[in-house]
């Protein structure tokens, strides 16, 4: 990834670790739809949008999810 876009997506493993949890209670999350919302590339990897990840954030701080 350029240096020019580091910081907009996120990698399962960085969120996860960001997050800190595991990726089962990632998926566990996702399967529930308590997850944020996922970009899914051609090659089956996902990633994270950064704003999305603080929006999904800032709902779990309100009880929203």
């Amino acid at each position: 990834m350029s240096t020019a876009h580091r910081g907009r997506h996120l990698t399962l493993a960085e969120f996860c670790e960001e997050f800190a949890i595991s990726r089962s209670t990632f998926y566990d999350w996702r399967a529930k739809g308590r997850a944020p919302k996922c970009l899914k590339l051609p090659n089956g990897e996902l990633r994270i949008r950064r704003a999305e990840a603080d929006r999904w954030a800032a709902a779990c701080e309100d009880g929203d999810l």
